[in-house]
């Protein structure tokens, strides 16, 4: 008997698990990234769809902590746990960080999805969670589709069409 599969959606700065069969899927990714961490042995796995690099530069009451790469990671990574997933079992995807508009000005202020792709690396390093595949970068939105049970990631880009990663 084949199980029923159902897409949980991850809006902006929201943060979800997800158990084969089902799969996890975010959109309006443009400077934003979406770090999938997962166990293929357990088919377990988390969508984080990251805005900004660090909570540093944030309000430091209430803060939604899934909105920042440092916190969210970190909140993802603990809720894996708590599934029973051992940190040796744990891979990363990543997708997005574009540089969606051209300014005059280099001012790394302006390089967010740059910025947002770096911090999320390095968050991932910490975590000592090694990133099986990414395809961030460009200047095109994307939206994608993570499923635990295969560890494939869907990635359609805006005017490019899907891939798998």
């Amino acid at each position: 008997m084949n199980e029923i599969q159902t897409v949980i959606k991850v809006g902006i700065a929201d943060l979800k698990l997800v158990k084969a069969p089902d799969v996890v899927r975010t959109s309006g990714l443009g400077s934003c990234v979406g770090v999938v961490i997962y166990d293929l042995r357990k088919k377990i796995g988390g969508l984080a769809h990251v805005m900004l690099p660090d909570s540093a530069i944030g309000k430091k009451d209430n803060i939604n902590i899934y909105k920042y790469a440092d916190t969210a990671i970190d909140s993802l990574v603990n809720q894996l746990y708590s599934l029973g997933v051992q940190k040796k079992s744990l891979q990363a995807k990543l997708a997005g960080g574009s540089q969606m508009f051209q300014f005059a000005t280099s001012s790394n202020m302006m390089r967010i999805g740059p910025r947002n792709v770096e911090a999320v690396e390095e968050k991932l390093s910490e975590h000592k969670i090694p990133i099986i595949s990414s395809d961030v970068g460009g200047n095109c939105g994307r939206t994608i589709e993570f499923d635990p049970n295969s560890g494939k990631l869907k990635v359609r880009t805006v005017h490019k069409g899907e891939t798998f990663i």
